[in-house]
């Protein structure tokens, strides 16, 4: 059984990370992650709706009629979206601000409702949930590093903090006469950061 979880588990944090090995949930990716911050944080709430929706539709998949599980998948993923949203408001209004109308888009993320048909609707919970909360966190390591990668460029800086639990301040990483390249925060460079971040996986093997 731990053996069971371990590899289910594992398999989201680097042989099946979404953006960059199952090229999924591109839209969020793209959208929020000017920042390490906003990566994150979104990131983070997408792994909370992917590991709830994953055990309760486990749980249901034996009740659930398969004419209506799509619309059932649905309703369980905004559901859990609807909580997220709420707990963010009252915790993180920042960073709910900065991430805007990508928070409810959960809803419609591909990689939430691919594992729900494709995982959680034919395994137990057990796995299920070693299946969610994998391939949440490498969705998020996966945001963090692209907001990360077009913070430094664009800025030159790294600041902000994790819905105020873990906060970091560092300025002028690369010296005061560091020239910020603005177009990496802009969404054209989200696109070319992306293209030579999944240049680099492509070159590392998966297993």
């Amino acid at each position: 059984m731990a053996k069971s979880f371990a590899s289910e588990f594992t398999k989201g944090l680097w042989k099946e990370v979404p953006p960059f090995r199952l090229v999924l949930g591109l839209c969020p990716v793209l959208g929020v992650t000017t920042s390490l911050k906003n990566g994150i944080g979104m990131g983070l709430a997408t792994t909370f709706v992917l590991l709830c929706s994953n055990i309760l539709v486990s749980l249901l998949r034996k009740v659930i009629p398969a004419k209506v599980r799509i619309a059932c998948f649905i309703i369980i993923i905004a559901t859990f979206v609807i909580v997220v949203e709420q707990m963010m408001q009252a915790f993180a209004y920042t960073l709910f601000l900065d991430l805007g109308v990508f928070i409810p888009l959960i809803v419609v993320n591909c990689i939430v409702l691919g594992r729900a048909e494709a995982f959680a609707s034919k395994n137990g919970v057990v796995k299920s949930t070693a299946d969610g909360l994998g391939i949440g966190l490498g969705f998020t390591w996966a945001l963090g590093l692209l907001g990360a990668v077009r913070e430094l460029i664009g800025t030159g800086s790294l600041k902000g903090d994790v819905f105020g639990l873990v906060h970091w301040d560092i300025p002028n990483i690369f010296g005061a006469a560091f020239e910020p390249f603005g177009f990496a925060v802009q969404a054209p460079g989200a696109f070319v950061i992306l293209g030579l971040l999944l240049c680099a996986m492509n070159l590392i093997p998966s297993k």
